[in-house]
């Protein structure tokens, strides 16, 4: 057999034994190493992943992981995003559908202090679902607009997926944050047009919320929005500035957090504690999928897999946008089975080279892999966003839930459409750093 075919066969092997639901990092691992093996020698195998682990976990630039990571827990567990949703919600939920508009505004902004969907989708749950439960929204409609809203964490910089893409890939980091701004924004407002339209369509899913005097909604939005606006510019503004590295933007970042929530005295020690094994825990996963990820890359790498791809999909009679077309529907499929960080990491070696051979910018080729990754954590029967807000609102039965995020998905699509057409929504910001 050629190192081609290999290739071809551990793709195979690896699905098939994520099929049978064993761990990603695992089985990329495991994969990795017994191709590596047969394609070499069994001491350059081991040579090589003892390199590659090491050279993972000591990599200064994967420190921004933890440190963006913990500043979401921080975030959390001072109650910053309790006040993030009490802000939008004496704003907005007065409205028609007014509570879930201001859930997903509420997702929006803690986006900007906490780079991970299934966070997002935790903390929204246990901030948001219990007022829309007390004035009557459907169960079905709020927990999937929860669900759905949460992909907002990972569109807003800062991002743990557009970090680890921008590793994968070999792209700014910066660039990958700015350009997540305008498309994120774009989502938010088509998630609005849904959740309004489906209460518009039918007024029983979503009862206007309290009325709330206009100086009540500006204390308010002074009392949860400010913080937010000033670690934001902290991180972002540092980061466009060229002040710092997009590490050190993950370290102003956890510290900028810290002090918001000294200064409101609303971390205790135990919050503190908590936040910090939560972000541990986390982030050794995140790690060693990383780890992995690089370990089965350096297999590919070897085979010539990628490359060929690269080359078969240049050669198709095909237009570009048809085979962007295949590449998300494939993301859609597997996005299905796999867990949004693995995805990215197991997928992007042999996608890349195709993109760019099509003459894909690869900054916006992120964003359209970061909203695709974003349909797959709401679609069963993994999806990862829906079993978090499940797990937090117990008396919603999961099948009803995916039931509900329908019209969210095609929101994403949509917005994949408008990148598509208008790809300057994602590289406007990034082109200004050139």
């Amino acid at each position: 057999m050629t190192s081609f075919q290999i290739g071809l066969i551990s793709v195979a092997v690896v699905f098939l034994l994520l099929f049978a639901r064993m761990p990603v990092a695992f089985v990329m691992l495991v994969v990795g190493m017994s191709g590596f093996a047969y394609l070499t020698s069994t001491k350059a195998m081991f040579s090589m992943a003892v390199q590659t682990i090491y050279n993972t976990f000591a990599s200064y630039s994967l420190i921004v992981i933890p440190l963006f990571v913990w500043m979401g827990y921080i975030a959390f567990h001072s109650g910053l995003s309790s006040r993030i949703y009490d802000a939008t919600y004496k704003v907005m939920g007065n409205l028609r559908a007014g509570l879930a508009l201001a859930t997903i505004a509420a997702c929006t902004a803690f986006g900007a202090i906490c780079g991970s969907t299934t966070a997002t989708a935790a903390t929204m749950s246990a901030v948001a679902l219990p007022e829309m439960n007390k004035y009557g929204y459907n169960r079905s409609y709020s927990t999937a607009t929860v669900a759905s809203a949460a992909i907002l964490g990972v569109m807003i910089p800062p991002s743990v997926i557009f970090i680890l893409y921008g590793i994968a890939a070999e792209q700014s980091i910066p660039k990958l944050f700015l350009a997540g701004v305008f498309p994120g924004i774009l989502l938010m407002g088509l998630f609005m047009l849904v959740a309004y339209g489906l209460a518009l369509r039918n007024p029983e899913l979503a009862p206007p919320g309290l009325t709330v005097p206009w100086s009540e909604k500006f204390r308010s939005i002074i009392n949860g929005g400010v913080e937010v606006v000033i670690i934001f510019i902290a991180v972002m503004g540092g980061l466009f500035a060229g002040l710092f590295t997009p590490t050190e933007a993950g370290a102003v970042g956890a510290f900028a957090t810290l002090v918001v929530a000294l200064f409101r005295r609303q971390l205790n020690w135990r919050g503190f504690v908590n936040s910090l094994n939560d972000s541990v825990r986390i982030s050794a996963m995140i790690m060693f999928l990383v780890a992995a990820a690089a370990i089965y890359g350096r297999f590919m790498a070897i085979t010539g897999l990628p490359g060929g791809l690269a080359r078969w999909a240049v050669e198709l009679s095909l237009p570009p946008v048809a085979v962007l077309a295949i590449i998300l529907v494939i993301y859609l499929i597997l996005g299905c089975f796999i867990d949004a960080l693995a995805l990215i990491l197991l997928t992007v070696p042999i996608f890349f080279p195709v993109a760019v051979s099509l003459g894909f910018d690869p900054i916006w080729f992120g964003v359209i892999i970061v909203l695709a990754l974003g349909m797959g954590v709401i679609t069963p029967p993994v999806g990862a966003n829906v079993y978090v807000v499940a797990g937090v609102d117990r008396s919603t039965p999961v099948m009803e839930i995916f039931q509900g995020v329908g019209f969210y998905l095609l929101a994403i699509i949509l917005c994949i459409a408008f990148l598509i057409q208008f790809p300057a929504i994602a590289l406007f910001l990034p082109n200004l750093l050139n």
